[in-house]
């Protein structure tokens, strides 16, 4: 289900990649049938055929099986690659433009699934601002490492303005119950941002 910035190299984090992706997914697949909240650990582990202790070498806690993906470190390394001379918010526009592109034409149904969760459910919507705080950081990082700069206020101010269009655009999408298309939708909200 994650798309990582670079696939795992050797037979056993291969392996340690699949079991991720299998929990993952049986996960998603429970929580659909029977809600988050009436889906325990121990169901989980067993749909993966894994054992719990295995399910907790994973991901620490129920709600991280939800928010645990490698997609800020693709979109950090995406962002580290633009032109130095490239202005932050069209550097993070275009990086983002790139990642999700990737991520929504491999893992669309999953990501629509995730994000829905995650805005539904009081649990995991609470842990929202702790997640998105540490996106921002490494927004922020990865602008400054591209530029050769410190992270200052105008990086960070850029870096949470880019992040917040990202929420508020995949907030309208999960309304639009994944309708529209994502990466266009990204676009328009940078676009907004822009202006």
């Amino acid at each position: 289900m994650n798309r990582p910035a670079t696939p795992p190299t050797g037979l056993r984090e291969r392996k340690k990649a699949q079991t991720r992706r299998t929990i993952q997914e049986q996960a998603l697949r429970l929580f659909l049938s029977q809600g988050y909240d009436n889906t325990t650990v121990d169901e989980i582990a067993r749909a993966a055929n894994v054992s719990s202790m295995t399910f907790f070498r994973h991901f620490p806690t129920k709600e991280s099986v939800v928010e645990s993906d490698d997609y800020d470190p693709f979109i950090a390394s995406l962002i580290e690659q633009r032109p130095p001379g490239e202005a932050p918010l069209s550097a993070l526009h275009r990086a983002l433009g790139e990642g999700l592109t990737a991520v929504y034409a491999t893992d669309r149904e999953a990501l629509l699934i995730r994000t829905r969760l995650i805005l539904r459910t009081p649990a995991l919507r609470a842990r929202l601002w702790e997640n998105q705080h540490a996106t921002e950081e490494l927004l922020t990082g990865a602008l400054a490492a591209r530029s050769g700069q410190e992270p200052d206020l105008a990086l960070r101010v850029i870096a949470a303005a880019a992040l917040a269009a990202l929420t508020a655009t995949l907030t309208f999408w999960v309304e639009c119950d994944g309708e529209a298309h994502l990466p266009t939708l990204v676009d328009e909200a940078f676009t907004t941002l822009g202006r």
